[in-house]
């Protein structure tokens, strides 16, 4: 920041008469108290780290360096212009009495270091300092060091000041307690101490509530958010938008379509603020949940657009493989003068590699560095091994891998070997694959490949030879499982499932699927079946999968004509996307499948993806 050369000027001018009229002969006594107004005075209109040090001398020349209330005011200040660690060598250097330095001071101390981003760890040296000067802690010394504890994600850290604060007697306090929660959710292995923290509190607001839901939400733990939620609504516990925020992230992780709808009644019925991040998050959750034109409507109505709103609708895009519509988009955004971010390009060369758009993808790669400075992360390059793998241009993909200027991590390893087994090349995959097995031996993923190589190409021996190594080493294939959204409940299926109170008409929906879809041609694709038993078994094995469960249910319980959801974890597979565009067909539905990578809209025999994913 560029300062006026006037400026310092004047703030010297103030200090010399200042001090002259301290020392002047007409005052024989010093008014410290005075001194001490003055000082904070131009504390508080101190702009920049010159001044800062200008008014560091001062201090020491009107004797107030062991001043409890400027020297908690020239911390602050520090904290502001981003020099904490300027005001602590000057506060806790070797000559320094700090004796006089009480709890306040102490804590915005803590304050500070708790809201920088690399030295967390100073708060709570400096919180261990405070006790160990004797200076007692109050309600508000806990929350920043908690949050310091959050930060630095140490359980036993958090557990350590937990103990502290019951032996203290500020566990009964609503705010400390609030933080707990949060502190426990940013610990890896704190979420049922965070849990039980909560289940005991006696009083609960709005932010108790938000701090659960949240972690839950962040966590993946999506179900128990929704559980949550609907718990604070029959306690009577108005939610605030932070609160909803969080509840729409559990909606969107679920494709919770129909609860995403009931949260946007719920913010027009009760006024909520509509907030930018309110409203972008609206939008995600549309748009992952399947009704992208609504995300894209409730864009076009928004005012004070952000790069965060104009990037989730075009990741919107790109999930539903509207490529052209996305690269649409980004060339307004950039009209509208809003510069893109890293993020924004992710999306943007998804959306390119979901619609085949090599071209696009080259142009908009290049563009990133040149027009934006942007330097391109393994993300981005990740991306791009997407796009040309997709479109069988492996040599190209490979090339591009061996100039990157970055080491490859195994995830565009992994990427080119799904890649070979697609399109063919079976030695190349194996070989890559084995390299990934030698680097990450414990990474069940990379054995899961190697697997599916062999079963393609035969090699049964090999193929049983890898799955008793991942048996021996503990790993198993992460199993596929599909949701669905029925009557404000979540179903979850898994392949094979039986566990559903109505398992025997399932698979009686499934048996006569079955029958519907062989008469309107449909052949299963058995070589999806990664074992080595006869084709009646594959068969069988391609019937359980979870989606197919799911639509089976869907069928039984949804009115004929209507649409039907589902969100799979895994990348859906040949069979199950051949077999649910007959279903389309056949029971006149339209389909929308969200899998690991992107929505699939079936209807009439047809998807959207055009076979391409």
């Amino acid at each position: 920041m560029l300062f006026s050369p006037s400026k310092p000027k004047l703030l010297l001018n103030k200090y010399s008469s200042l001090t002259a009229s301290l020392h002047s002969p007409s005052n024989i006594i010093i008014n410290n108290r005075l001194a001490e107004q003055n000082c904070l005075s131009l504390l508080q209109k101190c702009t920049s780290l010159l001044h800062l040090t200008q008014l560091h001398s001062h201090i020491f020349k009107l004797g107030l360096q062991n001043n409890p209330l400027v020297l908690t005011k020239f911390t602050s200040t520090s904290s502001t212009l981003d020099s904490i660690g300027y005001a602590t060598s000057f506060l806790f250097s070797s000559d320094s009495d700090t004796c006089l330095y009480d709890t306040f001071l102490f804590n915005t101390v803590i304050r500070a270091y708790a809201q920088t981003s690399y030295f967390k760890y100073n708060a709570v040296g400096y919180y261990k300092r405070m006790i160990g000067d004797n200076v007692l802690p109050n309600k508000f010394t806990y929350p920043f060091v908690l949050k310091a504890c959050a930060g630095l994600g140490s359980l036993r850290l958090g557990q350590q000041v937990h103990g502290s604060v019951v032996k203290l007697g500020f566990d009964d306090d609503l705010h400390v307690q609030n933080t707990l929660v949060h502190m426990y959710f940013c610990c890896g292995g704190g979420v049922g101490f965070a849990r039980k923290v909560f289940d005991e509190m006696p009083k609960l607001d709005s932010v108790s509530w938000s701090a659960m839901i949240g972690g839950y939400a962040r966590l993946g733990m999506s179900t128990d958010a929704v559980e949550l939620f609907r718990r604070m609504q029959m306690y009577g516990v108005r939610p605030d938008e932070i609160t909803m925020v969080s509840f729409l992230s559990a909606c969107t992780d679920l494709g919770a379509l129909e609860l995403g709808k009931w949260v946007e009644s719920y913010i027009e019925r009760e006024k909520l603020q509509k907030s930018v991040e309110l409203c972008n998050a609206l939008i995600d959750m549309f748009a992952k949940c399947g009704d992208v034109n609504k995300a894209l409507r409730l864009f076009r109505n928004m005012s004070g657009r952000t790069v965060v709103s104009w990037t989730s609708v075009i990741v919107g895009m790109a999930m539903h493989g509207r490529g052209l519509e996305a690269a649409s988009l980004y060339e307004e955004m950039k009209e509208a003068g809003v510069a893109p971010d890293d993020v924004t390009f992710i999306g943007l060369l998804t959306a390119c590699s979901h619609a085949g758009l090599v071209e696009e993808g080259w142009r908009y790669f290049n563009s990133m560095k040149k027009d934006f400075a942007i330097v391109p992360k393994i993300e981005h390059y990740g991306c791009m091994v997407d796009l040309l793998s997709r479109q069988g241009l492996l040599k190209d993909a490979l090339a591009f891998v061996k100039k990157m200027p970055i080491e490859p991590n195994p995830i565009i390893w992994r990427t080119l070997t799904t890649a070979c087994r697609a399109h063919g090349e079976l030695s190349l995959g194996e070989s890559i694959t084995k390299e990934l097995i030698k680097n990450e031996p414990m990474h069940e993923s990379n054995y899961v490949l190697l697997s599916n190589l062999y079963a393609k190409m035969f090699h049964w021996e090999k193929k049983t030879e890898i799955r008793e190594v991942m048996g021996k080493k503990g790993m198993k294939k992460i199993p596929g499982s599909t949701m669905i959204e029925l009557d404000n409940k979540i179903y979850e299926f898994v392949a094979g499932d039986k566990t559903h109170d109505q398992y025997g008409e399932i698979y009686e929906m499934i048996d006569e699927m079955g029958r519907e879809m062989k008469r309107a041609g449909y052949v299963p694709g058995t070589s999806e079946v990664l074992l080595d038993i006869d084709e009646e078994d594959k068969e069988d094995a391609l019937n359980r999968h979870s989606e197919k469960l799911a639509i089976a249910f869907a069928l039984l319980k949804t009115p004929p004509g209507t649409p039907i959801r589902i969100v799979k974890n895994l990348r859906v597979c040949g069979d199950c996307h051949s077999a649910t565009k007959f279903i389309s067909k056949v029971y006149n539905r339209e389909i929308l499948v969200r899998d690991r990578n992107r929505f699939h809209h079936f209807r009439d025999g047809l998807c959207s993806c055009k076979d391409f994913w």
